[in-house]
């Protein structure tokens, strides 16, 4: 009939847009309040509540659709056929990375509570854009590797921790600020890294040497420079190799091709080749991997971290949605199945969050109880918080129904980062397995995770129950490695119990020690038991505009 439209829009919820993410968090919030110095806290909450306040813009999420709409693109030679091999990014990705640099999230090591505001603010910028966080996450972390080096960090650990991002390839001494990738993984070794082929031949000026080799995934390949091993005359060794050399010529560093990612789109990762290519040695020959072994530990930390953000956005969008769609005559988010698939999600971003936090804080503190509480508890929580975000993702989205399956809702975008995490910086089982060598060489790394739980110790019987069952799991040796993952997974779910009861409201961390504790749960999300306070978690949860 003429004058009647069919296209009149109800029942859909406004764009989750133009709100704080850091103090709409308060998991994150709380967290770092709890690991602060008082004499920087307020300081740091304007900073985190600036960049959460950007993340939450209608300005930075369109950066976010259109770096990944228009992912980067090779130019391995210029109009006149010189080689250049320089990576093409859209304009947005360069602001997303901009205001990461600017925003201190490659700048931990030298400020107060450095680690903590620097964490939290990496939580809330994977939120904006996951993929530009991978330059950030390895330019922060290269620093420790760095500094086994007195003159190589005193003329890079400026340019890394700097705030001001310069995109332009030019020699070191010309930019305000560098980036830094990595390059380890080759085609015949992948996770056994002591398998690599690329050979480092020593040249005549100390300390230097010609590269000759393929890396089969070198990221973020339009940095200023690369963190490499490569097998010196002595063994294993780490490189540090620039891409434009102080006389300001370009490095022999040959981009094969850009890989076709699952997610991670608007990141360039990259297949590279080394034909005389020029490096400084980092560290003595033959001790690579104690090298660069604080930079793998700092970036699977920030894994974790990148997961906990994700779990935190694609949480914050299912109860957003769920808060303002109505079906059968109310709200989702009043409806009882729907409230307890919130709140089961709502839980797993909680105790991902607060886990990651002390992570961080440990970091801060630099003692050597905190140090070997690290050698165990990072590779854990990595293993499991990066876990849990595919199955966070996925259901999620489901609570979107069809609208999650669109694009345009962000969720898939969300759901095919998901599993990133738990690949990268070594999978699952590469995880478990550093877990039982921590075990076995470093005894004083489970007296420090044993101790931080036992902070808890009285406070909630299935929290003990399940610490009891975690010794028995350690007292029985054999066949440990095929009990690997099964150990490690109870040991992080203890760690989070642990942390959700001493510092988590009461209805929360009765609701975790009750599902991941005592067992009393289905294999899927939304099967929380009853009796307990499901209203009072989706509300904690809900990012309020």
């Amino acid at each position: 009939m003429a004058g009647t439209s069919t296209h009149t829009v109800t029942n859909q919820p406004p764009p989750l847009v133009g709100y704080d993410l850091f103090t709409a968090d308060r998991a994150l919030a709380e967290a770092v309040e709890r690991h602060t110095g008082a004499d920087v806290l307020d300081e740091v909450r304007s900073e985190l509540s600036a960049l959460g306040r950007a993340a939450g813009s209608a300005q930075v999420q369109e950066w976010g659709v259109q770096a990944n709409e228009y992912p980067p693109r090779l130019r391995t030679h210029d109009r006149y056929g010189h080689r250049i091999d320089e990576v093409d990014f859209h304009p947005a990705w360069h602001r997303l990375l901009g205001k990461g640099v600017s925003a201190g999230l490659t700048g931990a090591w030298t400020r107060p509570s450095g680690h903590v505001r620097r964490a939290a603010g990496f939580l809330v910028w994977t939120q904006a854009e996951a993929g530009n966080c991978c330059p950030l996450s390895m330019t922060h972390a290269a620093v420790p590797a760095l500094r086994t080096d007195p003159v190589l960090a005193a003329e890079w650990e400026p340019r890394l921790t700097s705030t001001l991002y310069e995109r332009a390839l030019r020699p070191l001494a010309q930019k305000p600020g560098a980036l830094v990738g990595m390059g380890m993984t080759e085609k015949q070794g992948g996770s056994d890294i002591r398998a690599n082929t690329t050979e480092a031949r020593p040249l005549a000026e100390a300390g230097t040497y010609e590269l000759t080799g393929h890396k089969w995934f070198c990221s973020a390949p339009m940095s200023d420079a690369f963190l490499v091993l490569a097998q010196a005359p002595d063994g294993l060794t780490c490189f540090l190799v620039p891409r434009v050399l102080p006389d300001g010529t370009r490095n022999v560093f040959l981009i094969q091709r850009l890989k076709d990612k699952l997610g991670n789109r608007s990141n360039a990762s990259a297949e590279v080749e080394f034909a005389g290519t020029w490096a400084r040695r980092v560290g003595e020959e033959g001790r690579g991997v104690r090298t660069i072994i604080e930079m793998v530990a700092a970036t699977r930390l920030d894994c974790a971290l990148g997961s906990a953000g994700l779990i935190r956005q694609a949480v914050a969008q299912a109860i957003h949605h769920c808060a303002h769609r109505e079906a059968f005559g109310g709200k989702l988010i009043d409806k009882p199945l729907m409230r307890n698939v919130l709140a089961d999600l709502a839980l797993e971003s909680e105790a991902a969050t607060t886990l990651a936090l002390r992570l961080a804080a440990a970091y801060d503190d630099g003692g050597e109880q905190e140090r070997a509480f690290l050698r165990l508890a990072v590779p854990a929580a990595k293993y499991w918080i990066t876990k849990r975000c595919a199955p966070v993702a996925v259901e999620a989205a489901e609570c979107l129904g069809g609208n999650g399956y669109v694009e345009e809702s962000g969720l898939p975008r969300l759901v095919r980062e998901s599993p990133l995490n738990s690949i990268w910086e070594g999978a699952g089982n590469v995880q478990a397995l550093d877990v039982l060598r921590a075990l076995q060489r470093e005894p004083g790394a489970l007296d420090a995770c044993l101790t931080e739980i036992g902070r808890a110790h009285g406070a909630d019987h299935r929290l003990d129950r399940a610490v009891k069952d975690l010794f028995t799991e350690l007292a029985d040796l054999d066949g440990i490695e095929a009990r690997a993952r099964r150990l490690v997974e109870r040991l992080a779910l203890v760690l989070q119990g642990s942390l959700l009861v001493r510092h988590a409201p009461p209805e929360v961390a009765d609701a975790f020690c009750a599902s991941r504790l005592g067992g009393d749960r289905g294999a899927s999300f939304g099967t929380l038991p009853t009796g307990l306070d499901l209203a009072s978690l989706v509300r904690r949860a809900h990012p309020t505009p």
